[in-house]
């Protein structure tokens, strides 16, 4: 065991001080910095209001929205006459077409009509005179033969009774409205209803493998039209889902990005040279353009989207406009700071050669700065094209401006979702694009 003497531990504490002679700042800093980030936090949660915010909210919208990007229903209405028969109608542009003849639908020996919502666990049988609706194990009847329906027997949870209506909510599989006169059903099925061919194709509702003979080898179904040509033009124009249009707004979106950011980019490289304190040893001039490289970057891409729209108009024109503004300013703040980074030897040692300045940017400067730009104007290309889908939505064109028009009708959500997968599938394979010409041109290694 080793004893240490009182000269030896002051020699030590004289050599290590900071670890024996520690600060406060170095004692606490880590406690206060808990403790502030603490109190900051309640403070956020007293700010914003976060239980009244939590409780207020309508949490099973969020469900309904949910469902209805990856499902959708079809709404039969059975009303019922005066001489006791029972007509069936289909809202306008149904999903199932214009004469729709379902399997879930039994027109049974009595004159009544059974609807099946999910299996046989949960249907609906209409007659004239009363409606049986079957879930969640039990069946409940409601008499439709008096001034209003009733309920007969005990009203179960899901059954919510009104003056002159009964809802049963029968959750994801639909619900059904029931009044004197009419029933209504709501009845939902998983997936994306006429994705390919819309009720008005030719090739509607007909299985696949008739579909591939048709276009391969089947007569003709128009004279003057391939059957190939046909099955394109019904799939481009789709009119529920609109794919020509979406695929579109999509491409204007990824040019509005790649012009924006490309024009963005020329502007801002030789702005750069001039902000550059190393480069032009021009305090002004520098001073000016590094605080015009501030107002355009303060001003957001959103901003400058609206400023345009009214300007020029709605359109990828104004769209393509924000971006520049905003790249310029970004850009040149970026490249402006690179250039003032470089290393000045190899700048140096062409210029006492006697090389014009032209030859000693291109030799001294170029070599070491072009790889970081690129890499950053990647970057923000990438960064763009999420970027143009949001000013979009303020009339610069794009799919940005299709995706906030079906938010708006609140009932196209299958379509949302559709385009916000294409927007994401878009954004990956541009980030995979870009990481790997990033990677490429800095000599690193993907992961």
């Amino acid at each position: 065991m080793t004893v240490i003497d009182a000269n030896r531990m002051h020699e030590i504490e004289t050599r290590y001080p900071e670890y024996f002679h520690r600060s406060f700042r170095q004692r606490f800093g880590g406690l206060m910095i808990l403790i502030a980030t603490l109190l900051y936090s309640l403070y956020a949660v007293w700010f914003f209001d976060l239980p009244k915010l939590f409780a207020e909210a309508h949490w099973e919208r969020v469900g309904i929205y949910l469902s209805q990007w990856v499902s959708y229903d079809v709404q039969p209405e059975f009303r019922i006459e005066g001489d006791g028969s029972i007509d069936i109608r289909y809202p306008r542009f149904s999903p199932l077409g214009d004469n729709p003849h379902p399997d879930w639908l039994v027109n049974n020996p009595d004159g009544s009509i059974t609807v099946s919502i999910s299996g046989t666990s949960r249907s609906v049988t209409v007659s004239k005179s009363e409606t049986i609706v079957t879930a969640h194990g039990v069946s409940v009847p409601v008499e439709v033969s008096s001034g209003a329906p009733k309920v007969v027997g005990p009203v179960p949870g899901w059954m919510t009774v009104y003056d002159d209506n009964v809802l049963a909510d029968l959750g994801f599989a639909g619900n059904v409205s029931i009044s004197v006169d009419r029933v209504k059903i709501r009845k939902r099925f998983i997936g994306w209803a006429n994705f390919i061919f819309d009720t008005q194709s030719s090739f509607f509702d007909k299985p696949v493998g008739e579909v591939v003979s048709l276009i391969v080898s089947g007569p003709r179904i128009k004279p003057d039209q391939s059957n190939l040509s046909l099955a394109f033009d019904d799939i481009w124009n789709n009119s529920e889902w609109q794919h020509g249009d979406v695929w579109t707004k999509l491409f204007q979106t990824i040019v509005m990005a790649f012009l924006g950011t490309l024009l963005g980019a020329l502007t801002a490289f030789p702005l750069a040279f001039l902000a550059a304190r190393n480069i032009t040893p021009n305090r002004l001039l520098n001073q000016i353009l590094k605080r015009f490289f501030d107002f355009l970057r303060s001003v957001d891409m959103l901003i400058w989207a609206l400023f345009l729209t009214r300007a020029f108009g709605p359109g990828p024109l104004a769209g393509s406009g924000a971006i520049i503004l905003t790249e310029t300013g970004t850009l040149g703040k970026l490249y402006s700071e690179g250039l003032e980074n470089i290393d000045n030897k190899p700048r140096e040692g062409i210029k006492s050669t006697g090389a014009q300045t032209v030859l000693v940017h291109r030799y001294g400067i170029m070599p070491q700065i072009v790889p970081v730009f690129v890499s950053q104007t990647l970057y923000q290309w990438e960064s763009n094209v999420r970027g143009a889908t949001i000013i979009g939505a303020v009339g610069a064109g794009g799919i940005g401006l299709k995706l906030w028009e079906a938010m708006r009708t609140n009932a196209n959500w299958e379509n949302v979702a559709y385009m916000v997968i294409l927007i994401l599938i878009v954004v990956f394979i541009f980030d995979t694009a870009s990481n790997a010409l990033r990677h490429r041109l800095m000599g690193t290694k993907t992961h």
